[in-house]
């Protein structure tokens, strides 16, 4: 795999990434180490968590994540530099006081945030720290429509931009990014950012794959155009597209157990769970079989060699599944496959939007 870069930063990283959210919650700590030990060892040296991290989030493992990647660079000598790393500082509270007091994300907020993830790291810096969701009203997270009337921003994105460029200043972050953004975020954080000379973000982090392909609705003109990298998550659509639930609903009783759509009920109300978000998966995942593949490759072929796409964050709960997801590297998609692919996208659109 060679090395991509994100955005007009000096990162180069590899165009696949580790996303750890599974560490604490549904991974335990010893598996958390091999799983990170052999991307390591298949040359995958882009690692991304949260503050808010494990998933589904609750307070009794908020920061767990982090605090596991710490243990497992202390551990290992040396290993912090041949890494970048990125992580989140969460925005204002949906329904998470743990995080911090108030529904806000203020100056002060952000910088306390990065202190806290650095201590849990153990490291001097973060290679790449991004705005987990809009400090505004945004529509995210299975939500539909923007409604000027849910409006509640306290911090201008002038402020924000402030914050970060205090903690670049100080050596605590090297670069800045967004995540779960729209075309007007991304926008206005490069505008103002030129305009005041504070650091431009390289990156946004928002869900791609073959059911949610909403960020080519104009936010990969944006970015394309400001030069701004795509990380794509939840490529396999948290599991819809793995083939795991072709047979069986989320919520059926002969459902995977393990899955996280299947056992977490704040994941089914959400994007994930729609009835139609597992008949497009279902349909999708019956193209692959028909063309001699598996589920898994032909959904991360789909985002490893799309365009827009600069690294793909992979989440796994063991060791197998790391390397099922980095074998997919190197499929190719037939034109005639894309054009099936994009079939099926007309005729159900993006239902787990």
């Amino acid at each position: 795999m060679n090395p991509v870069a994100l955005g007009q930063s000096d990162l180069r990283v590899s165009p696949i990434c580790l996303g750890t959210m599974t560490f604490g919650e549904q991974v335990v700590e010893a598996e958390a180490h091999r799983i990170m030990d052999r991307a390591v060892e298949r040359g995958v040296d882009f690692f991304d968590t949260a503050e808010m991290y494990a998933v589904p989030a609750r307070e009794a493992t908020f920061g767990a994540t982090e605090a596991i990647i710490g243990r497992w660079l202390k551990a290992r000598p040396g290993m912090r530099e041949k890494l970048t790393i990125a992580s989140k500082v969460a925005g204002p509270s949906r329904g998470m006081p743990w995080i911090r007091e108030g529904s806000g994300m203020t100056a002060a907020d952000i910088q306390r945030s990065c202190d806290a993830s650095l201590k849990r790291l153990q490291t001097e810096v973060i290679d790449l720290y991004q705005i987990h969701w809009p400090e505004r009203h945004v529509p995210a997270f299975g939500a539909m429509y923007y409604d000027p009337k849910k409006e509640t921003s306290a911090t201008p994105i002038h402020e924000q931009l402030e914050a970060l460029a205090a903690l670049v200043k100080q050596g605590k972050i090297r670069h800045i990014g967004l995540s779960n953004e729209s075309p007007y975020g991304v926008h206005e954080f490069v505008r103002l950012a030129e305009q005041h000379g504070l650091p431009r973000v390289a990156t946004t982090q928002n869900p791609y794959c073959l059911v949610n392909r909403s960020y080519e609705n104009a936010l990969d003109e944006t970015c394309h155009r400001l030069n701004v990298s795509l990380l794509a998550y939840s490529p396999l659509a948290f599991g819809l597209l793995t083939g795991k639930f072709d047979e069986f609903a989320p919520t059926d009783a002969a459902a995977p157990k393990q899955a996280r759509i299947a056992k977490y009920e704040s994941v089914q109300k959400q994007r994930w769970g729609r009835p139609d978000a597992l008949a497009a998966a279902r349909r999708y995942n019956a193209l692959a079989r028909e063309n001699g593949m598996t589920p898994v490759q032909m959904a991360l072929a789909f985002c490893y060699t799309k365009w827009q796409v600069a690294s793909t964050i992979i989440g796994v709960t063991s060791v197998a599944q790391l390397d099922e997801d980095l074998n997919a590297w190197g499929t190719q998609l037939s034109p005639e496959l894309l054009a099936q692919i994009d079939k099926i996208r007309w005729e159900s659109r993006d239902p787990a939007v």
